[in-house]
């Protein structure tokens, strides 16, 4: 087995898994997609502007776009109902001067087409096959199959989730938090215009947020206890209706569920190093964030975009696209981007449910001054879509 010394292995047939692979073919970088059966996905994603631009290099987002709900506005209300009260805060995408913040979609339609386009690149071959192990030195990177086939490549891109197997064959270990929440992903119909506004009401049990979708449709993260979840997950999709129309004081008007209904306990994980020894974690292998502000997907885009960018840089001056340089600028670029997004998410989270007084006037006090200051207003929204592909 000889190592092919511009060859990536990308291991995960997930959204950024898919990115990835499509991004560095695309280019010309001989790649190896090894993508296991994916598991069935009824969630949506709030696609932002970064992970627009990422698309349209892709040549994707003409065909997906109108199978999108775009986020003209974003609201925050606080439906804490506790003596310290937060006013509503509206962010709207003019200010920036877009269209919009970003698109909502179907996971489903997302890696459809992702896989279709990644699938048409000449660059790209794509095994459909489970990884058994992965294993790397200073000089390569090898993928042991279940068949028992070997891949060897100069660098592995590890796209394989929250237990991946690439992140311990990296031997990098990972900062672990489990939540007292769980969350329902369900999609609705309501009889009531969302008006391309995204509306996150903040309540003590966790952040019920509605994302548009096309048409009278919405897609819901319902983070709550995990009792209350479990109660709702077995309510028939009438008396499921009901309860999204109460807690969102109805502002959709009557709600009717239209997908399966998912649920998952909450918890987040942030790796302590993003890549070494010839191994790179993108996505959920290197980040997973409670589904708060849209972050979690946009955030492993631009993993598989950064990662994409660095090796074809390498490659394009014959250098070494798997050595120590490489492996220690991607770290460097997404610690600076992935930390401080992941902290925000968790300290805004864990303020939901806190019944310490001093950090609930803090987060009303930090709703206020997003409300009143316009040129902070806009810097928070500049940061939180993420308009550059580079951040």
């Amino acid at each position: 087995m000889e190592t092919e010394r511009n060859h990536v292995i990308v291991v995960g047939g997930g959204p950024a898994g898919l990115v990835a692979a499509a991004l560095l073919a695309r280019a010309g970088v001989p790649t190896t997609l090894i993508a296991g059966p994916a598991p069935k996905d009824t969630r949506t994603t709030a696609l932002m502007q970064g992970s627009l631009r990422i698309l349209t290099r892709l040549g994707l987002w003409p065909r997906l776009a109108p199978q999108t709900g775009a986020l003209k506005k974003l609201r925050i209300v606080d439906a804490t109902d506790r003596l310290i009260h937060a006013p509503e805060v509206l962010f709207d995408a003019a200010e920036l001067g877009f269209t919009s913040f970003g698109h909502n979609i179907e996971n489903s339609v997302l890696v459809t087409a992702l896989r279709e386009t990644a699938e048409a690149l000449p660059a790209l071959t794509i095994r459909n096959e489970m990884v058994a192990s992965v294993r790397s030195d200073d000089d390569r990177a090898i993928v042991s199959l279940q068949s028992g086939e070997k891949i060897a490549g100069a660098l592995i891109v590890g796209a394989d989730g929250r237990n991946s197997i690439c992140r311990r064959a990296a031997g990098i270990s990972a900062k672990t938090r489990d939540y007292p929440q769980a969350a329902l992903t369900l999609n609705v119909r309501h009889t009531r215009p969302h008006h391309d506004v995204s509306t996150e009401f903040h309540t003590t049990g966790g952040p019920l947020t509605l994302v548009p979708l096309p048409g009278n449709r919405s897609s819901v993260v319902l983070v709550d206890t995990p009792a209350t979840v479990e109660r709702l997950s077995e309510l028939d999709d009438a008396a499921v209706g009901r309860e999204l129309q109460q807690r969102t004081h109805g502002i959709l008007g009557n709600i009717t569920p239209d997908s399966p209904r998912g649920k998952r306990p909450l918890s987040s994980l942030v790796a302590n190093r993003f890549a070494a020894r010839r191994i790179a974690l993108v996505g959920e292998a290197a980040h997973v964030l409670p589904p708060i502000g849209a972050q979690g997907l946009n955030l492993g885009v631009r993993d598989a975009a950064a990662i994409a960018d660095f090796v074809v840089v390498a490659s394009d001056r014959h250098g070494d696209i798997g050595g120590s340089d490489l492996i220690g600028a991607y770290d460097r670029a997404r610690s600076a981007d992935v930390r401080p997004r992941s902290a925000f998410v968790d300290v805004l989270n864990r303020s939901l449910m806190s019944e310490f007084l001093p950090a609930q006037i803090g987060r009303a006090a930090g709703l206020c001054a997003l409300g009143a200051i316009p040129p902070l207003r806009r810097a928070i929204m500049r940061q939180g879509i993420a308009a550059r592909a580079d951040v």
